[in-house]
């Protein structure tokens, strides 16, 4: 094992690298491989263009004789870039993307063929959904499967394949993907926003969220991965001793971008540009060989499809440089882990965003009660959104003085503290009338002047507010956007109906709009005063105070995801028509399943690890040092050897105890994981998984890292931390 360890060092170092030329601004081949509205445009006759407009802008449904026309103009311009495949490209609840790729080929009566793809290809399409995760949804047995076509994001080529975004459902109509249920949670959102806009701008017709991400992720060389079966089965690894340099002194964070690295940027920024990904920052993030990138914020539905893609372009232009991508939320113990911030925000269908403060009271009002809203909602479902962040790689990263920690918090800032504070402390008095622009009557306390924060931003939080965005810091890296997008859509849209029928309420007993408005806002502000924290999330204080407030810190994946069968969540999702209640017992199914496999995986690592690899290695090493005692024996007097053989006896003593204990618990492990495994009922399976088994891992890892220390470097069989994080 240790050859190959050496080999795949000196393959990495002297293999030579990869660059890539491109020419041209980025802006003449900016979406050149998307159907966007130039291509639209350009293909489509105008009463086509105009509908297919009308369906991706108002939610209007396509007629089959422009469906053929949208179809006929896709299929030429495929053709026209070269490609000879299409496949409906969905996002199943495995957290990847799935395709099945179909030839445009139709043989003809005539012995010849031709390219052939109408509206019938186009809309829908039926993959077999037999092996997908389905939460017992479906039998495995049971194959059927639709796929229809979600035409508010763009149909783009992939090499040489036409791939048309979809969502994907069952054969009774279940949901088996995300976008379906995001798709509907869009729609709640955008129908009880707008209700809410049309208090203040009754020409508010429609408002998005929005969505941009930061994507964080390691590189490694593909060699070193290779010559690491943890890291390659599991992402991560599960042994290795601390470098003795690796973050300490911050010199990788905005660093010089290493030049073999540089390549590869520009290699996948070119292939994401071609797409229509607007990435737009590249940087090295604080543990060496990690970066991150992102783009210029887009509507929510299509950033997720965009972020789902730019994974797989990372993964597969990493290839081709013979580096490694590492979307793991914590490849590497005792150096920072990755995360995936999600920076989100809502905008009208008149460019304003709802999240930016005004230079009117009238303005003010609006931005301070879709902020108040928000926090009340995080406040009211923080549950909900924890647990939509759970897994089994993000607990470790979450609270490990990298990431914010696992109970739920906002962060607004010391400015917008003090106007939300100043708000609960007032009193409404009638008789202070203020009038502002034109028929909005503040008969309430002034509205003041609202200025973007000028505070720092706090890394420390969950949930800041950064501006005119919320950031949502707790997201892992791995992680599909879509399912944090429905959770804080879909519990907005609910809190914003709340808010709705409460001052409608009060109207009708006679209140003024904005005094109604006013009204709810300052109870809610204090309602929800306790998710609200502007200090130091890492600190033990806050988790002393968190308590006292009554908030969760909820640690491990399976605690976290129990509140998605609670009735109250139940019946957020049914009241919204997002999912129904066998779909959301069917994702809690998947995500405690997906937990319990991701453990059980680690442990059967561990065990072979210790047992085929570190074990014998560390017995090779401790009978070379018996050996050389008892050659030093032979050779020395009685007196000399004392004196000399001390400490390799010390050594061969110490290195015995770690194989000693290591082998006892590996064997305990192995006994839980086995007693877990006869256990139906997942929820108890799985929490088996995270009480009984997972402790295990750190308690052996303990011992191996003592062993990598005390054996011959010549001798150890897997790349040290050293090797896979600084050689590139």
């Amino acid at each position: 094992m240790s050859n190959i360890r050496f080999k795949a060092l000196e393959l990495a170092i002297s293999r030579p690298k990869r660059s890539i030329e491109t020419t041209g601004k980025v802006s003449d081949y900016f979406g050149e491989n998307t159907f966007n509205q130039a291509v639209m445009r350009q293909y489509l006759s105008k009463e086509a263009f105009q509908q297919l407009q009308n369906v991706i802008t108002k939610g209007e449904k396509i007629d089959r004789r422009i469906a053929d026309q949208v179809a006929t103009a896709i299929k030429s311009w495929a053709i026209s870039k070269g490609a000879t495949h299409y496949t409906h490209w969905f996002h199943p609840l495995t957290g990847a993307t799935a395709e099945k790729h179909d030839s445009f080929l139709s043989p003809t009566s005539d012995g010849k063929a031709i390219e052939h793809f109408g509206a019938g290809e186009l809309i829908q399409q039926e993959p077999d959904a037999s092996s997908f995760p389905s939460g017992g949804i479906r039998n495995t047995f049971e194959a059927r499967g639709y796929t229809a076509w979600d035409p508010t994001s763009t149909a783009f080529i992939m090499d040489d394949t036409l791939c048309i975004p979809t969502i994907f459902i069952s054969y009774t109509g279940e949901a088996l993907d995300y976008k379906t249920p995001m798709l509907k949670a869009l729609h709640s959102l955008d129908t009880e926003a707008t209700a809410v806009c049309k208090y203040f701008d009754r020409t508010t017709s429609k408002v998005v969220a929005t969505l941009g991400w930061e994507q964080e992720y390691f590189l490694v060389d593909t060699a070193i991965f290779h010559a690491r079966p943890d890291m390659a089965l599991s992402g991560r690894t599960l042994f290795g001793h601390a470098s003795a340099k690796d973050q300490q002194l911050s010199d990788h964070y905005f660093g010089t971008i290493p030049e073999s690295v540089m390549d590869f940027m520009r290699e996948f920024e070119y292939e994401a540009h071609r797409l229509g990904i607007p990435v737009k920052t590249r940087h090295n993030e604080v543990a060496p060989s990690q970066y991150e990138c992102a783009p210029v914020f887009e509507e929510a539905n299509m950033a997720v499809d965009h972020n789902q893609l730019l994974m797989h372009i990372l993964e597969k232009v990493a290839k081709r440089h013979h580096l490694t991508l590492l979307l793991h939320e914590k490849p590497y113990q005792g150096v920072n882990g990755s995360g995936k911030h999600n920076n989100w925000s809502l905008m009208t269908n008149t460019g304003e965003n709802l999240l930016s403060p005004g230079k009117s009271p009238k303005a003010n009002l609006r931005f301070l009660t879709f902020l108040v809203n928000i926090i009340k909602a995080v406040d009211t479902h923080s549950g909900l959104i924890r647990s939509v962040v759970a897994s089994a790689s993000n607990d470790l990263r979450l609270g490990a003085h990298e990431a914010p920690p696992a109970i739920m918090s906002v962060f607004i800032g010391s400015q917008l503290s003090q106007t939300l504070d100043e708000i609960e402390k007032s009193k409404i008095n009638s008789d202070q009338a203020e009038s502002a622009v034109e028929e909005f009557s503040l008969n309430i306390p002034k509205i003041p002047e609202i200025f973007l924060d000028n505070t720092d931003r706090n890394r420390t939080s969950p949930f800041a507010f950064t501006g005119n965005k919320f950031e949502f810091r707790a997201v892992g890296s791995s992680a599909n956007c879509a399912k944090p997008m429905i959770a804080l859509n879909l519990a907005l849209a609910e809190q914003l109906r709340v808010f709705r029928k409460e001052v409608d309420s009060l109207i009708e007993k006679g209140a003024n709009k904005e005094e109604a408005i006013y009204k709810i806002i300052r109870r809610y502000i204090k309602e929800s005063k306790r998710i609200r924290f502007e200090g130091n999330s890492y600190g033990e204080e806050w988790t002393t105070e968190a308590l006292k407030r009554g908030l969760a810190n909820i640690s491990s994946t399976p605690d976290a995801l129990k509140v998605m069968t609670t009735e109250e969540v139940i019946k957020l999702f049914e009241d919204h028509d997002v999912l129904s209640r066998r779909e959301v017992v069917a994702r809690y199914e998947i995500d405690l399943e997906n937990y319990i496999k991701k453990i059980q995986i680690e442990s059967r690592i561990i065990g072979d690890l210790s047992h085929n690899h570190i074990i014998p290695t560390a017995i090779r090493y401790q009978n070379t040092l018996v050996e050389n005692v008892k050659g030093l024996k032979e050779v020395l007097d009685m007196k000399t050897f004392v004196k000399l053989s001390n400490s390799q006896m010390q050594n061969i003593k110490e290195i015995s105890e770690h194989i000693s204990i290591v082998r006892q618990l590996v064997s305990e492990m192995i006994d839980k994981r086995k007693k877990a495994n006869k256990v139906d009922d997942t929820t108890e399976k799985a929490g088996l998984y995270n009480t009984e088994v997972l402790p295990y891992f750190e308690k052996i890892r303990y011992h191996v890292d003592k062993l990598e220390l005390l054996v011959d470097d010549e001798l150890w069989p897997l790349p040290k931390y050293r090797e896979l994080l600084f050689i590139k």
